[in-house]
């Protein structure tokens, strides 16, 4: 007898997943679906990992409504998940008349969308909240703040899972199709059955919405590159900087990030190809002159590693970027909930959006909410921010922690375990790396990475040319370079 859900949610990014979350509230059988080897792997973990004030979006948006609701409650939801979370502010820097002009506006869109405290800091309180900043003066956002959107993601998921949520890594959907009030999914493995799907594929949003029979949206990509500096530079940016914005885009900036390093990014190119993430020399070129404008302090000794994300936005007939789509069309595709365009601020808005779906659900179904849910998640205790204290504290309970296995991120042997024995599963190189931050260092693995190989391989007793890096045929190994002796 085949195996039917409650609710397929297709993408276990961070919306994805906390829509997984928010359902496990409920009595429900759930699954998601992810063609990836993690959730992490495309836009959810590849953006600036800020969170926005609501400041930069339409009155009477969707953005802007789950963009406020989102980073008020940041705090009591990191506390929940036990992920780190500082809410540091943010400027945005000017120079001249018209920045000023441009600034008053965003204020002005801000109050209307809820924002509090935002207000014009002249040049002295700019340089005290960023000393080594370039400006005249600046709109001070007090409310934004900055997560690791890696262990965002990853916290959202495992608590889901906790609460009785199913995910399937490395099932790509090929098409849907339903029969007698059932959708039949079809992925490069396994045919899956549910009464209810829910369209969350970020960037392969557009194709899956077609397969429900949902058609005409377009869905473009918008490509940014950055560059990610060493942790020497963090205490010279305590918060992020971010350029007077134009209507559409909030310019390249640079950002603070929870661990200490700084990022410099990104720009925005309109692209075809939604799985290329190389950065050019050029790109990285343009970016450090156009931010050191902003903070002078971005030299090439410093680069450690350089990445990129791409944003699914949801365009028009004539290119103007559209606001969150979160439907149910009952004619077309009955029990499908079909999301577009979810992009920033998706970081700081995945859990309204969650609730929303779920209360567009229970409008049409009466959900039986659970007895036992739990909100809270436990995550992987990091070493290296522990006193000194602790730290002894943790050696004496267990030996493991007294051995580094990443020189540069201070990460030891056991955490490296914590993370093989995720709760998820996840066997691949960089889902070790995404859940402690070894390989994140100044040596960018160099030192630390068939280490964590070799763990992987023990631990789990997995051939090692079946290792992946990070996705499906990106084996670490194709044989022996040479015969043991």
């Amino acid at each position: 007898m085949k195996e039917i859900f409650d609710v397929i949610i297709i993408g276990g990014g961070l919306v994805g997943s906390a829509i997984a979350r928010e359902l496990s509230r409920n009595k429900l059988k759930i699954g998601v679906l992810e063609k990836n080897l993690d959730v992490c792997y495309e836009t959810s973990g590849r953006n600036s990992g800020v969170i926005h004030g609501g400041f930069a979006y339409d009155v009477g948006s969707l953005k802007a409504k789950f963009c406020i609701e989102g980073n008020t409650e940041m705090e009591h939801v990191a506390k929940e998940l036990d992920v780190q979370f500082i809410r540091c502010g943010k400027v945005l820097v000017g120079n001249t008349s018209e920045d000023m002009e441009q600034l008053k506006r965003t204020i002005a869109q801000g109050e209307k969308n809820g924002s509090v405290g935002l207000r014009i800091v002249d040049y002295d309180e700019l340089h005290k909240l960023v000393p080594a900043v370039v400006g005249k003066f600046a709109m001070f956002s007090p409310n934004s703040g900055i997560i690791d959107p890696f262990n965002y993601n990853i916290a959202l998921a495992e608590n889901a899972h906790e609460n009785a949520v199913q995910y399937f890594f490395d099932y790509e959907v090929k098409n849907i199709k339903r029969v007698d009030n059932i959708y039949e999914i079809m992925t490069n493995n396994d045919i899956f059955y549910t009464r209810w799907v829910i369209n969350s594929a970020g960037l392969g949003s557009g194709k899956v919405s077609e397969m429900l029979g949902i058609k005409g949206y377009k869905v473009i990509g918008s490509k940014g590159d950055y560059i990610v500096l060493d942790k020497v530079t963090g205490a010279l940016l305590p918060m992020p900087v971010y350029p007077v914005p134009s209507n559409t885009y909030m310019g390249i900036h640079v950002t603070n990030t929870i661990d200490g390093n700084v990022t410099v990014g990104p720009n925005a190119e309109i692209v075809d190809d939604f799985a290329y993430y190389g950065v050019s020399q050029k790109d990285m070129e343009y970016l450090a002159e156009s931010a050191s404008n902003l903070w002078p302090h971005i030299y090439k000794s410093q680069y450690i590693r350089n990445y990129c994300g791409i944003l699914p936005k949801w365009v028009d007939d004539n290119g103007k970027i559209q606001d969150f789509k979160i439907e149910i069309l009952d004619d077309i595709a009955p029990n499908a909930v079909n999301l577009v365009g979810i992009e920033s601020p998706g970081l700081t808005s995945a859990l309204p959006i969650a609730r929303y779906v779920v209360r567009l659900i229970n409008e049409r179904e009466k959900l039986i909410p659970k007895d036992n849910f739990n909100p809270k998640r436990e995550g992987i205790v990091h070493f290296e921010k522990l006193t000194d204290e602790q730290r002894s504290k943790l050696i004496e309970k267990n030996p493991d922690y007294g051995e580094l296995i990443c020189r540069c991120e201070k990460v030891t042997k056991a955490e490296i375990l914590q993370a093989i024995h995720n709760p998820l599963g996840v066997k691949s190189v960089v889902g070790i790396k995404y859940r402690t931050r070894s390989m994140m260092g100044r040596c960018q693995g160099g030192y630390c990475q068939m280490r964590i190989v070799q763990m992987i391989e023990e631990e789990l007793g997995v051939k090692r040319e079946d290792i992946m890096y990070n996705k499906s045929g990106a084996n670490m190994f194709y044989g022996k370079v040479r015969e043991d002796v």
